[in-house]
């Protein structure tokens, strides 16, 4: 019995992973293929494995939710951010509220549910996943132009807070309804204060154990770095914060000062987030049934509709009036609001609370998600085009050298591409008068690599590698005009 589960663990494990391989070959949201797997492996696919434990179900996810968070953060670069920060936080709170309310208040109507049951159904899939949009983009070779992309990754990343205490509050209400709403809007911003300012505590409290332990191996620092996620989710929990706002904003702290072995632990946290979305999604399409997918298949894709192209565009345009972003970047962003893993880890909370409708909310929610995927996610790619906010994603190849930032040196390394029209070109390094504090210390030329010396003449299009303080960099900048690229 137990070789048979390593298997299905191993089996289930080895074709997402391969699954991977199907979404960046034709753009099709890598969770969608991690749930349709499970379907499969499910107690009505062809696996015949049988899951039907919502305590269970709400565990798993939550565990895998925390990390997968943390990791959002933990890449979130903040100085990019920073810019947008009350336009995410508006759509992650505001956005996330007019939402919840404009399909609560159609699936009420079309549904045959109370007014606050209608409301919990729109609470549970008002939050988006950028991680899936990012995916398809990615897949495609298109990023985003301007501020579009670190927008839409701190509204993803804040919004699940708001919709999970949209959710328990409603849950909560319905189940005595002589709770009180004033006290619940209280106990909202408790939580997102406390969550907050723990977040930003632990994010500094960790960033400078890591630094000064000095572990003898260093493979320990990623396994401090997790147990510091769940302890920040627990003493979020334990003084009533929102633990999930407190490791997405712990992460994002981390990333904005100098760690050691940062790079390491990205990539680690980058796999766990990954092993965990893939875990996620496959026990997630376990727990569905198929069969009682069909009665509820019609409405179900009415209320995406909603979604789609009334409550979300709605929320969007009211929430970002006063921003002076154009229209064209607000449709975009009523596009992109794919959902994701919140919704289906919040449509277990009301069948954990016993509720009568929580099969009904499942199975909606399931399909809503499924139909986002498909609809939104395949077609991001040409919409983007389309509005002509698209921009090509410039990949890092492999290099034979990797630099490791030590706290306290202000130094990193940078990639600098030559441009055509740069006075650099046909010149040799020496004679360039470089400040003391910029190093060449690569050249990229045809996809082939160059260690470089005084002699060594640069040609339009070169990479260089560059290692160099932020002054250094500016002058080098304005002398030469060298294009900056980030390095992944």
């Amino acid at each position: 019995m137990e070789i048979t589960v390593y298997v299905v663990v191993a089996v289930l494990l080895s074709l997402s992973v391969f699954s991977s391989k199907l979404s960046d070959r034709f753009g099709i949201p890598a969770i969608l293929l991690f749930l349709i797997l499970g379907m499969l492996a499910g107690s009505e696919g062809i696996g015949g494995i049988h899951f039907d434990d919502p305590n269970l179900a709400q565990t798993l996810s939550i565990f895998a939710f925390v990390l997968i968070l943390f990791s959002g953060g933990f890449h979130t670069k903040w100085k990019d951010s920073r810019p947008v920060m009350i336009e995410s936080f508006s759509l992650a709170t505001v956005g996330v509220l007019l939402t919840a309310v404009i399909v609560g208040l159609f699936a009420w109507r079309v549904l045959g549910l109370t007014l606050l049951e209608g409301l919990l159904l729109g609470s549970m899939m008002s939050s988006t996943d950028a991680a899936a949009v990012f995916s398809v983009l990615r897949s495609k070779g298109v990023s985003l132009k301007g501020n579009l992309k670190p927008l839409l990754e701190l509204e993803s990343g804040s919004n699940d807070p708001m919709a999970m205490f949209l959710t328990i509050g409603l849950i909560e209400l319905i189940k005595n309804p002589a709770s009180s709403l004033f006290s619940m809007v209280l106990l909202f911003f408790q939580q997102m204060v406390i969550g907050a300012i723990l977040g930003y505590l632990m994010g500094r409290l960790v960033a400078l154990i890591l630094n000064r332990i000095k572990l003898g191996y260093n493979g320990l620092y990623p396994v401090l770095s997790l147990g510091s996620v769940f302890l920040t989710f627990w003493m979020a929990s334990l003084i009533n914060g929102s633990g999930f706002l407190a490791v997405f904003i712990m992460g994002i702290v981390m990333n904005t000062v100098d760690l050691v072995h940062k790079r390491t632990l990205q990539r680690f946290h980058d796999g766990i987030g990954w092993l965990m979305q893939s875990a996620l999604f496959l026990s997630l399409g376990l727990f569905i049934f198929p069969s009682r997918l069909i009665p509820v298949l019609g409405v179900s894709l009415l209320i995406s509709l909603v979604l789609f192209f009334i409550a979300r565009p709605l929320s969007v345009f009211l929430t970002l009036i006063p921003n002076a972003m154009s229209i064209k970047e607000k449709v975009l962003i009523s596009w992109v609001g794919l959902r994701g893993a919140a919704p289906i880890i919040l449509a277990t909370f009301p069948m954990v609370a016993g509720l009568e409708q929580s099969d009904l909310f499942y199975n909606v929610i399931f399909v809503v998600v499924l139909t986002s995927l498909l609809i939104q996610g395949t077609s991001l790619p040409f919409v983007a085009r389309w509005l002509k906010l698209d921009k090509p994603i410039i990949s890092t190849p492999l290099y034979p050298l990797e630099y490791q930032p030590v706290p306290g040196m202000e130094s990193e390394l940078t990639r600098l591409v030559v441009q055509p029209n740069s006075r650099v070109i046909n010149q040799t390094i020496d004679v360039l008068n470089l400040p003391e504090q910029f190093l060449i210390t690569l050249i990229e030329r045809n996809q082939d690599f160059i260690v470089p010396h005084g002699g060594t003449v640069l040609q339009a299009n070169d990479t260089l590698l560059a290692l160099t303080d932020p002054r250094s960099l500016n002058q080098v900048q304005e002398r030469f005009n060298f294009l900056q690229l980030e390095i992944e």
